[in-house]
């Protein structure tokens, strides 16, 4: 029975390279995958998934007004689609998120997500919203603080090095603009004594 997923992490967690593996599983076994990701980051270049190990394939772009259960139906009559895979996840938009349920539920094909699950705040993306409500099943990837913990948030650093406090929630960048971070350390990093 097709599921919906939500694999979550914060930055820099190897999240495009599971989904990449994912992928490559299903087209090693002959069967056929549609990959979708935000044209919102284009850093591997528009319409490709990277991963910071060098792995990458190209992918379908989305945007915001993009109706996805239709671009899933289109797709799935070009012939087979085994799994639908969606990186970037959290800039989909709510209502993108129960499309992408309803392609699980009326076109029987299960649908992967993978993306942040909070933004340099600490506040949670619409679409990671919607996932974390929605989804049959949810994973974390994990990643590692510098101090050996797992980092569950992460922190904009400003040209300065500092922590951002503030500012537009979207802000596409790597390793040079973001660090994950246990919550001890991103506390001490936004200024929360406490």
């Amino acid at each position: 029975m097709p599921k919906l997923f939500f694999n979550y992490s914060t930055m820099n967690a190897g999240k495009s390279t599971v989904l990449l593996q994912a992928s490559h599983n299903y087209r090693e076994n002959g069967m056929q995958t549609y990959l979708l990701t935000a044209n919102l980051d284009d850093r591997a270049g528009a319409g490709r998934i990277a991963s910071r190990i060098g792995i990458g394939q190209e992918a379908d772009t989305f945007t915001a007004t993009d109706d996805l259960f239709a671009r899933i139906a289109a797709r799935q009559q070009e012939g087979p689609v085994a799994c639908v895979f969606v990186d970037e996840a959290q800039f989909l938009t709510k209502d993108q998120v129960w499309q992408l349920a309803r392609a699980v539920d009326d076109l029987n094909v299960p649908v992967m997500c993978y993306g942040l699950r909070v933004d340099f705040q600490g506040e949670l993306f619409p679409g990671s919203a919607a996932l974390l409500a929605w989804a049959d099943e949810m994973r974390e990837v994990r990643t590692i603080c510098h101090c050996g913990k797992k980092a569950t948030m992460v922190v904009r650093l400003g040209t300065d090095g500092k922590a951002q406090l503030a500012g537009d929630q979207v802000q596409i960048g790597g390793n040079e603009t973001y660090q994950s971070l246990c919550r001890r350390h991103w506390r001490a990093a936004v200024g929360d004594a406490g």
